[in-house]
């Protein structure tokens, strides 16, 4: 929390806190620059502290992120819906979260809703979608391994998306945080909502094919991965997948015996 003011001089982008058990971490973070935090209500101490944070959230002009996750359901809601996680037990804890909020005259809300469940949240965020007139932060949490993870993620936020529903997201991955930005990229720009970023497109081979394609596509793969820029590439492995199929990439490949000929909008380059 202390490093929050030297990290603050080195960037130029919003700085969020996640804040777990303890409030006093919440008035430091906000003391230091942060520009918004986020907190399951139910974990800080109870809804005196929660007023002391929310005090000092309005001083310093900072928002705040109500983050339910499936595995922080009190007894109470856990109750109303016989010991289950469900959609509508996560709404209503957050509702009740956000009513406390209102009455203490807090209005700078974003709301997440994780299940590890895709079916779940997708459910959940529905039903907030209706329910709250804030911004909701899209998730599936505790989503997995980068292979597993990715699957999940993109199952359950894929659909909220496309029916308008999410202002902000993150993919979680038991992996590199970097590869979770590359995969929140991924995903909206293959839904239409991120234009700056390349699409590759490679075939998954068969027995036409007589080049090694596969490491040559993730050599492609990882330098595409350090640009952004609105190009389509294609890495094919045969004639077939080539300049037919992949004609409508800006630059491609194609495999022949051995060796690849360089394509530009279905044409041989070279």
């Amino acid at each position: 929390a202390r490093a929050i003011a030297d990290i603050k001089k080195q960037i130029t982008i919003p700085l969020v806190g996640d804040i777990h058990f303890d409030y006093r971490l919440a008035l430091l973070a906000m003391d230091n620059g942060i520009d918004k935090i986020r907190i399951n209500p139910g974990n800080i101490g109870g809804l005196e502290k929660v007023k002391l944070v929310l005090d000092k959230a309005k001083e310093k002009h900072v928002a705040i992120r109500i983050g339910v996750n499936s595995g922080s359901l009190d007894e109470e809601t856990l109750k109303q819906n016989n010991d289950e996680v469900t959609a509508r037990g996560i709404v209503s804890l957050a509702k009740k979260y956000v009513d406390y909020f209102e009455s203490q005259g807090f209005y700078d809300i974003v709301i997440s809703l994780k299940a590890s469940s895709v079916l779940t949240t997708i459910a959940a965020y529905r039903e907030a979608s209706k329910v709250f007139p804030y911004p909701l932060h899209l998730g599936i949490t505790e989503a997995g391994t980068k292979e597993i993870g990715l699957i999940r993620s993109a199952a359950g936020l894929a659909p909220l998306l496309l029916e308008g529903i999410g202002d902000t997201i993150r993919i979680s991955l038991s992996d590199d945080p970097c590869e979770e930005i590359i995969a929140c990229k991924r995903l909206l720009h293959d839904l239409g909502l991120y234009d700056n970023y390349p699409t590759l497109i490679s075939c998954p081979t068969c027995g036409r094919t007589q080049v090694d394609l596969i490491s040559l596509a993730n050599k492609v793969s990882a330098e595409l991965n350090k640009i952004n820029k609105k190009i389509t590439v294609a890495v094919m492995g045969c004639i077939v997948n080539g300049p037919g199929e992949g004609k409508h990439a800006d630059i491609g490949l194609a495999g022949g015996k051995g060796k690849y000929v360089i394509f530009k909008k279905g044409q041989i380059y070279k």
